[in-house]
């Protein structure tokens, strides 16, 4: 499964010291993942995750090959982006395509680096970047409405759906808020919502970007960020953009160190991948075997042929069953044949809703 999370920001707000230690930190990952940079502003990262290094010790495997996310360098954004000022198109079509939205936000004053707008106000810098994004949804919707009411008109019930829909988002972006907003209470609205691509319904994650001081506490205006995200239905979380830097260029036995020194326990940028899953409502399963141990990423909720078909889609088509092993019972247990003497490998059909940590061993026809 490929994950994309788009990075904005306006000018000098630490967007590009981000995004280079993300790419940094994965360049040093190439060891045990293969690290590509599918174009200058894409870069994939591992997700942490503890469970895979002992899963692998287990299950004595090669080589571990952690699940992955990319992370987009989003062109910059002007005033006017909705309209394609500056690189406005580019800029919108970016977002258009991937999973998530990450807003770096200024949390941190330095005379040495002028803010554009001659003061530090987080709140200020995302409500630029998502009113442009507003605007452009509200544009996008407001074409829709003709034709809409037009075949809603003629007893088209998909119309009819899609129109009470598009009400409720048009509503919200003219009160200032994003379509994100918008209630759904059943998968058919779920599904005609997703069609209407609309930027401000993609999941947000406030990245408060703060001082060296500030990285273990935050601050003042991470408090208010933080206040402020609960108020448009997104996530926050607190780093330090140079902190992450300076990190990615030590030797990884010498980070813990150099973190404990600042009073933090594990790297920002492992925090902001965390809750990228959770965001995006995503878990991990896993694979184990001498040759490899591997993490899958899957949404909450899959069944069994879903997840199978992460690997491959002709294992979803051939689904027949799942061997399911809970990581606890895997590790606590000593591997697969322990598992299986102890009672503790399932057999899972069709309808098993895949829990996360589980280990599974897909069987299917060819």
């Amino acid at each position: 499964m490929s994950l994309k999370m788009g990075i904005v920001g306006l000018p000098n707000v630490g967007k590009s010291t981000l995004f280079n230690a993300l790419t940094r930190t994965a360049a040093a990952q190439a060891a045990n993942f293969p690290f590509c940079t599918i174009e200058p502003n894409v870069g994939e990262v591992a997700v942490p995750d503890e469970r895979l290094d002992r899963l692998a010790k287990v299950a004595k495997s090669a080589q571990t090959i952690p699940a992955r996310m990319s992370f987009v360098d989003i062109a910059g954004l002007v005033k006017g982006a909705s309209k394609g000022e500056g690189l406005g198109n580019q800029f919108l079509a970016n977002i258009r395509e991937c999973d998530a939205v990450v807003y770096v936000l200024r949390c941190f004053e330095d005379p040495n680096i002028i803010h554009v707008a001659g003061k530090v106000d987080p709140i200020a810098d995302a409500e630029v970047v998502e009113t442009e994004l507003m605007l452009a949804d509200l544009e996008s919707l407001e074409k829709r409405v003709t034709g809409l009411e037009k075949k809603a008109k003629q007893g088209d019930k998909d119309a009819k759906l899609t129109l009470d829909l598009v009400e409720k988002a048009r509503t919200l972006l003219y009160q200032g808020k994003p379509a994100r907003h918008v209630a759904r209470s059943t998968p058919e609205e779920d599904k005609a919502f997703r069609e209407l691509q609309l930027l401000t319904a993609k999941p947000a994650l406030y990245v408060c970007n703060v001082d060296e001081a500030s990285a273990a506490t935050g601050n003042e205006w991470t408090s208010k960020v933080a206040a402020y995200a609960k108020t448009h239905n997104a996530a926050t979380v607190v780093i330090s953009a140079e902190i992450e830097s300076q990190l990615a260029q030590l030797p990884e036995a010498e980070q813990k160190e150099f973190l404990a020194t600042l009073g933090l326990e594990e790297a920002g940028l492992n925090r902001l991948i965390r809750e990228g899953f959770k965001l995006l409502g995503l878990q991990t399963y896993f694979t184990a075997g001498p040759k490899e141990a591997r993490a899958w990423t899957i949404h909450k909720g899959d069944k069994a042929p879903q997840a199978a078909g992460v690997i491959h889609s002709d294992f979803e088509r051939g689904f027949i069953r799942a061997q399911t092993i809970a990581y606890e019972d895997y590790v606590g247990l000593g591997g697969e044949v322990p598992a299986k003497e102890a009672g503790k490998a399932r057999d899972e059909g069709k309808d098993y809703v895949v829990r996360d940590g589980d280990v599974m061993l897909f069987k299917f026809n060819t």
